[in-house]
């Protein structure tokens, strides 16, 4: 999926914003599920990428651990970038090991596509409306305001990351799915 994404997503404008058919990807994740052989390069970019948002908001806990969720919405609201660099990066220490792997392939992603914002109308702001809400929630239920503000700064936190992931993850990330 993401070896997909990251070749087609960043010539395909408003990657992550347009949703793939809804019945494809009902289909498509049952399949997924029932581990039957599946080539998504048959099937529109779009339901690839809502199938990914899928799959990310069925982490338990979310992909960035909903138990460091506080602290993921606080590091928006400290110093400079180097300060909010530094917090991330020690956040990310506190993640599984096959979550930050997870996260360098997805930010690798979001990158290649930022790059071409141009193009596909996605920079890091568009990309972070539309898949923070899938690598982060809070652990417990909140009102729609509260709710709200932490999409807010969810968004903002996301934004940060893929602006600045070279220096987050490594400049490595860049070359992570090799020259497809």
């Amino acid at each position: 999926m993401l070896s997909l994404l990251y070749q087609e997503g960043p010539s395909t404008e408003g990657i992550f914003r347009r949703s793939g058919s809804a019945k494809t990807c009902k289909e498509l994740k049952e399949k997924l599920d029932s581990g039957a052989e599946v080539d998504l390069a048959c099937e529109s970019i779009f339901v690839t990428a809502s199938l990914f948002k899928d799959f990310l908001r069925n982490i338990p806990g979310s992909i960035l651990s909903s138990q460091l969720c506080d602290k993921w919405v606080s590091v928006m609201d400290q110093g400079n970038n180097e300060e909010k660099i530094k917090s991330i990066q020690r956040l990310i220490e506190q993640l599984p090991r096959a979550n930050v792997v997870l996260l360098r392939y997805i930010f690798g992603v979001l990158h290649g596509i930022e790059m071409r914002s141009e193009e596909n109308q996605m920079n890091a702001f568009n990309l972070a409306i539309c898949i923070a809400p899938s690598l982060l929630w809070p652990p417990v239920s909140s009102t729609p305001d509260t709710e709200s503000e932490f999409t807010k700064k969810i968004s903002s936190l996301v934004q940060f990351l893929t602006e600045n992931c070279c220096r987050i993850f490594g400049e490595e990330i860049t070359s992570l799915f090799g020259e497809i």
